[in-house]
């Protein structure tokens, strides 16, 4: 998806004719002839040798250096839809001839390479009442591309136009956005169309107002109110990592390793255990503190600010790490304490521009499952392999498939080379331990050291990134972090960041979709309701409640006189309860109730014993079926 912003410069005077501005015109002339002057002298010592091609499906195709061009590959080879391709791994331009022997891949809209070239169309400025024509302004069939013959002729377009908000100009600002999506086809279009329908039903923000789980307010913008609902389900995810990390780090550091299994309620004080403690810490600080992390130059108006007494400017934390390496050096440390494991659920604020807040996807104060360990170079690999299997387990939970990316050294960063090649040595020797595909995510590291980032796909096909494990050389740098080692020398500790929910207000959003309303029993906030049937049975309906709220489940009675009992069953699965008991004369005399799922399901006349102990094994196995 890509933005053209609009401007008087271009004129259409039909949706078939685009007359191109002078200084347009000029642009694309000179970038033209770089272009070629660029490949004539990669090319000129060599043209006309020949080649060998190999191609992906192991046919070999003949050429001649500085002459033959992926392009002429494909149309010899009869390969369609190529809009990319890779010689010997490095991405290449189709118009761009080959110059030894070589290895290539024609990639297609079905790669992710193949999707993103498609976004280097060029973005100008069109006046607002020739947008009818930005179709022919992006992928023009009367005109030729710089690269007509990477793309297809023609792509069918879904557009969106909205005004843009301009800093510092509360009124309109008369500059229209434009995102665009393009498809190499009919096909494609409806197949992305029907996608976005599905996601549109799911949305997070209508879930979140019918099932009144969490509301936002001009009072606090970007700030989210949780109802008791939506409580219920932000502390249930909050338990469940907070059980999770003591049980896992139990398991994953005795030898030799066990099958995983956090399912269990455990009882067993944290401070017994090994693996993560937790720590809580302040959430206003001097600048001085942001100073001496670095994170005042870098990332200061991200901050909410406030001034205090004597001048003093102070700013909410944005993230954690800061303060735990304030705790780390508040005395000296010994190679014995290490690894130490912080987990920290405190809030955080970041100001956002308001342009980029929706719904719970981006706020401006949330949580986050965070993390930081402390460790020493040798640890490193094992910490690392720790917390990717914290990750599988946790994401196995919600029926997440995923993939890892490494993503190395970007430009500029902190740094000496040196560091970074071994920093990056070591996350991929973890990934390969681990033994679940990744992929090299080259040059989108963070500027202070490499990571792992995390990608999950939901139930509709969607990708997105939650979890990170990311590698910190320099804030032990900055805040001089040191332990004594078996040698008894001084030494600097390796920090890990780590998070594998990220922020709970955003994967909240992403399970609400994710599920569709639908949540399983134990993250719901709408678990049973209890309808009586005439006679005496709402007294016991109300006894049935009550035993249900005593094992701590969500229940509720339906007590309306005046609905008839398929209006309540049907209201009940409006509101997405996960099972519905009916209580009549019949139960109330033999201590039963009658269930049914969330999906008109009859699973029968059950003792009222039978079924909480049935209900309590899916919730606490954390189970995602409806039967029992």
């Amino acid at each position: 998806m890509y933005s053209v912003p609009l401007d008087p410069d271009l004129c259409l005077s039909s949706p078939l004719q685009l007359q191109v501005s002078p200084a347009l015109s000029e642009r694309l002339r000179v970038f033209e002839s770089l272009r070629k002057k660029r490949s004539n002298e990669k090319t000129v010592e060599v043209t006309g040798r020949p080649l060998s091609v190999r191609l992906a499906d192991g046919r070999t195709v003949e050429g001649k250096a500085g002459i033959t061009t992926p392009l002429l590959v494909a149309q010899s080879a009869r390969v369609k839809g190529a809009l990319l391709s890779k010689v010997n791994g490095e991405l290449w331009e189709l118009g761009r001839p080959l110059e030894a022997d070589c290895e290539l891949q024609l990639l297609g809209f079905d790669t992710l390479e193949g999707k993103q070239v498609i976004t280097p169309f060029p973005e100008s400025w069109v006046p607002k009442n020739c947008l009818r024509c930005i179709v022919y302004f992006l992928c023009p069939s009367s005109l030729q591309p710089l690269h007509s013959s990477s793309f297809p002729p023609c792509f069918p377009l879904h557009m969106q136009v909205s005004p843009v908000t301009l800093a510092n100009h509360p009124q309109s600002s008369g500059v229209m956005r434009l995102l665009a999506v393009a498809f190499p086809g009919e096909k494609d279009k409806d197949e992305w169309e029907r996608e976005q329908e599905e996601a549109r039903k799911r949305d997070h923000r209508r879930i979140g107002k019918d099932q009144e789980l969490f509301f936002f307010n001009d009072v606090s913008p970007g700030s989210c109110f949780f109802l008791p609902k939506g409580a219920h389900i932000y502390n249930t995810l909050t338990d469940f990592i907070k059980f999770s990390l003591i049980a896992v780090l139990r398991l994953t550091f005795l030898r030799p390793r066990p099958a995983l299994n956090v399912t269990r309620r455990l009882t067993t004080p944290s401070s017994f255990l090994p693996g993560f403690t937790e720590v809580v810490t302040p959430t206003l600080y001097s600048t001085a503190l942001w100073e001496r992390s670095g994170h005042w130059e870098h990332y200061s108006e991200n901050m909410f600010t406030v001034t205090g007494e004597g001048s003093q400017t102070y700013a909410l934390k944005p993230m954690n790490c800061p303060a735990h390496c304030l705790m780390f050096e508040q005395r000296v440390r010994s190679w014995r304490e290490l690894p130490l494991r912080w987990a920290d659920f405190g809030a955080l604020h970041r100001n956002e521009l308001s342009g980029a807040l929706g719904g719970l996807t981006r706020v401006r104060r949330f949580c986050q499952d965070d993390a930081h360990i402390f460790c020493t170079p040798e640890q490193l690999e094992e910490e690392i392999v720790a917390c990717l299997d914290f990750v599988k387990t946790v994401y196995q939970v919600f029926g997440f498939s995923f993939h890892c990316l490494l993503s190395t050294r970007p430009t500029p960063c902190l740094g000496e080379p040196e560091l970074w090649d071994t920093a990056e040595q070591q996350l991929e020797r973890s990934l390969q331990q681990f033994g679940e595909h990744w992929e090299l995510n080259p040059g989108d590291g963070a500027f202070y050291g490499p990571k792992i980032d995390i990608q999950i796909k939901d139930a509709i096909g969607r990708q997105h990134q939650c979890a990170t494990i990311q590698l910190d050389f320099q804030l032990p740098i900055r805040f001089n972090l040191q332990y004594v080692g078996p040698d008894g020398q001084i030494h600097k500790p390796v920090m890990i960041h780590r998070a594998v929910l990220g922020s709970l207000e955003r994967m909240i959003a992403i399970l609400a979709e994710n599920f569709g309303g639908k949540w399983p029993l134990w993250l719901s906030p709408a678990q049973v309701m209890v309808i009586p049937v005439g006679g005496d049975s709402e007294s016991y309906a109300k006894q049935v409640v009550q035993q249900l709220r005593e094992a701590a489940f969500m229940a509720d009675l339906n007590e309306d006189q005046s609905a008839t009992l398929n209006k309540k069953i049907r209201s009940a699965q409006l509101a997405q309860y996960n099972y519905i008991f009916v209580v009549g004369e019949k139960e109330c005399e033999s201590g039963t109730v009658s269930v049914r799922s969330r999906r008109g399901k009859q699973l029968g006349r059950r003792p009222i014993e039978e079924v909480l102990s049935s209900l309590t094994q899916l919730r606490d196995t954390r189970s995602n079926q409806d039967d029992f």
